[in-house]
């Protein structure tokens, strides 16, 4: 997230959909493809894009769209992974720097699914970076991480069949990377926005409309740089996330090793600071979660935050005192196996909560080959709040700056920024344990390793 230049697309190696119990699904083309161009038999070579060409059974494919399967993963059981029987028809929606908002229909039947492009619009400004849905309101919000210009904050109405209408735009502050819904009867009368490049926090009143202007802006400062000079020269507040009660707002800040937490006045949307929670030096924290513990436990809410610098996850129990929100950190856990250090260049994106499981991606770590990143899962202690490694599996991505699971809690969906692909991954849900791809799709042009472009962010119409 420290790049800031001009979008470019970066031939990137192909991305490979492959079948876990055999090689039949293999690459057979694709520029700059230098290994088999043949298939075994029954299976023929099919060009989905230019980059990318794949065996599959019997004739060539007639549509640029592959379909990806998936099998159990290797031993069954409990470990196994995927959806139910049965077609099925669920909607994604996805953003990408060069100015796009993809709506994407994912239709799947047992463990095997497609993904295709139902519709594309221009939203977001020259720098769409976040996508923020309110499903009941009809309505997907998207920030513009440019800082030049005319930055914008968009809404697009969006049904539930994934159908996009007409953007409405307005003057924004720029440099956003995340936002979330707040305030009013519905929690959902204002959004506030991450401003990383800009260190500042703005929000504004909703409905949206061009005449919108912000509300507040507050901006932070910092006399030294931090651990990590290169990254932390200022503050970089690079998500904002409700708690569960709707009450306050919590920003981690990469640059100020910081957790910042405002506490919420419904009616106006005025967020007032209370005190902050430091992180680790050099941490440089990212997003964050929330987990509530079933009714009955002894144990409180607890706060995951994946700090990007140090490439691990935190434990933060959370405290309510008077009128604000406290933190005590409880631990930190590595983004990597017990013994194995990051890979240099790796850096931890996002994090999610699922049942009694939390989950967080490593971006450029190449753990599955040269254009494959890690998904790491940790199983949640119930009875402290603490969480363990259980395993790092692959994300079938380059770059996952984002990813989400769904309602059911049988798919995640990542995206690759650099790739630029939306991969679809079946989830156990009684395990935590992911398995393997039900699809996969190539949304938009490849970006480049390390610089703001490729895919940004992508979500579940849901």
């Amino acid at each position: 997230m420290y790049v800031k230049q001009a979008l470019s697309a970066t031939l990137l190696g192909a991305v490979a959909l492959v079948r876990a119990d055999q090689g039949a699904w293999q690459q057979c083309g694709g520029v700059g493809w230098s290994g088999s161009t043949t298939c075994v038999s029954g299976y023929s070579c099919a060009k989905q894009n230019d980059y990318y060409s794949q065996c599959i059974p019997g004739a060539q494919a007639t549509t640029p769209t592959p379909p990806a399967t998936s099998a159990p993963a290797p031993g069954g059981g409990e470990g196994s992974a995927t959806p139910g029987s049965g077609a099925a028809v669920a909607n994604l929606l996805v953003s990408h720097y060069t100015g796009n908002v993809y709506s994407l229909s994912l239709t799947t039947s047992g463990a095997s699914g497609t993904l295709s492009v139902k519709q594309q619009v221009r939203a977001g400004g020259s720098m769409p970076s976040w996508l923020t849905l309110d499903r009941d309101g009809g309505k997907v919000y998207v920030t513009d991480e440019s800082t030049y210009g005319s930055p914008v904050l968009t809404v697009v109405p969006v049904s539930a069949d994934g159908t996009l209408g007409s953007p409405t735009t307005a003057r924004a502050n720029g440099g956003a990377v995340h936002s979330i819904l707040y305030g009013g009867s519905d929690g959902k009368s204002f959004i506030a926005t991450a401003e990383y490049d800009p260190s500042s926090i703005s929000n504004y009143k909703l409905p949206l409309s061009s005449s919108t202007q912000a509300l507040s802006r507050q901006t932070f400062t910092m006399s030294n740089r931090g651990t990590v000079p290169s990254r932390q020269d200022k503050p970089h507040p690079h998500s904002v996330i409700t708690d569960p009660t709707g009450r306050f707002i919590l920003a981690p800040d990469l640059g100020a090793d910081l957790i910042r937490i405002f506490s919420i006045d419904a009616s106006s949307g005025k967020l007032t600071s209370c005190a902050n929670a430091a992180t680790g030096a050099g941490d440089g924290p990212r997003h964050g979660a929330f987990w509530v513990p079933s009714s009955g436990s002894t144990t409180g809410t607890m706060l995951y935050v994946v700090n990007e610098l140090g490439n691990s996850v935190s434990v933060w129990k959370v405290e309510y005192t008077g009128t604000c929100l406290s933190l005590q950190k409880t631990q930190t856990l590595s983004t990597y196996p017990a013994g194995k250090s990051a890979p240099s260049g790796s850096k931890a994106a996002e994090v999610h909560v699922s049942g009694n499981f939390v989950y967080a991606v490593n971006r450029n770590d190449k753990s599955f080959g040269s254009t494959s990143d890690s998904v790491v899962t940790y199983p949640i202690d119930a009875s402290s709040g603490s969480i363990s490694f259980l395993e790092a599996t692959n994300a079938h991505t380059y770059y996952p700056r984002t990813f989400q699971i769904n309602k059911a809690g049988d798919m995640v969906a990542f995206g690759g920024q650099t790739s630029s692909t939306v991969a679809i991954i079946a989830r156990n849900i009684t395990s935590g344990r992911l398995g393997n791809v039900i699809a996969q799709l190539q949304v938009g042009t490849p970006g480049s390793a390390g610089n703001e472009d490729g895919l940004s962010a992508v979500i579940w119409n849901e």
